[in-house]
């Protein structure tokens, strides 16, 4: 990549943001921005069309978010090289980005050289995670993962649903709803649904 010129997609739905990184990323002699996509079904649609050698990919977008449009990018093109360009730096955030397939994990406040940085590195082929975004990441790879099912019962939780309410949503009886709750409370390792919801938000499992 040092010879040519650096292919990069920008995925934002900050026009600010948007128009920001293109404009600082774009002044580096080795990277030219291809495409800018103001939302998760657009940057899908535009990577599919460049097919850039970098893309920045916000994780919290409209339409499809930006875990969605990852997702979706690396299936249908296994090598993509993606880099998580967001404000949240919680557990699961991470864990989800870097699990899909993502090379780097940088939140907005990151200085433009190490953003720059970044995409070097990972046109080149290498993995760029910061140490303290590793820290959290190692965190997360030891707690036990929910199934989908206790994901959808701490949504409900943290949305103030009780049990009854929950076994209505989900059309399943209170028994099973309380089982599910006893396995997130033991998963989590906290003592309660207050606890539950708490750790939930703060951990990114919820927004």
């Amino acid at each position: 990549m040092a010879d040519a010129s650096i292919r990069v997609l920008i995925a934002d739905d900050h026009p600010v943001v948007l128009h920001g990184l293109a404009a600082i990323i774009g002044r580096h002699p080795q990277i030219t921005v291809v495409a800018q996509a103001h939302n998760g079904r657009k940057a899908v649609s535009l990577y599919r069309e460049h097919q850039p050698d970098v893309a920045l990919i916000d994780l919290q977008m409209p339409e499809i978010k930006g875990i969605e449009a990852i997702a979706m990018i690396r299936s249908e093109f296994p090598k993509a090289r993606i880099i998580v360009l967001t404000i949240y730096d919680t557990d699961e955030d991470i864990y989800r980005g870097l699990q899909l397939g993502a090379m780097a994990y940088w939140l907005k406040d990151t200085p433009p050289e190490e953003i720059i940085e970044g995409i070097l590195r990972v046109a080149r082929g290498e993995q760029c995670i910061p140490p303290d975004i590793a820290n959290k990441l190692a965190k997360r790879l030891t707690r036990p993962s929910l199934t989908k099912r206790e994901i959808e019962v701490l949504n409900l939780i943290v949305q103030g649903q009780s049990n009854r309410e929950i076994s209505q949503s989900l059309t399943v009886s209170e028994g099973t709803v309380r089982a599910h709750v006893n396995n997130i409370l033991t998963k989590l390792e906290v003592r309660d649904r207050t606890q539950a919801a708490t750790f939930a938000l703060k951990q990114g499992l919820c927004h």
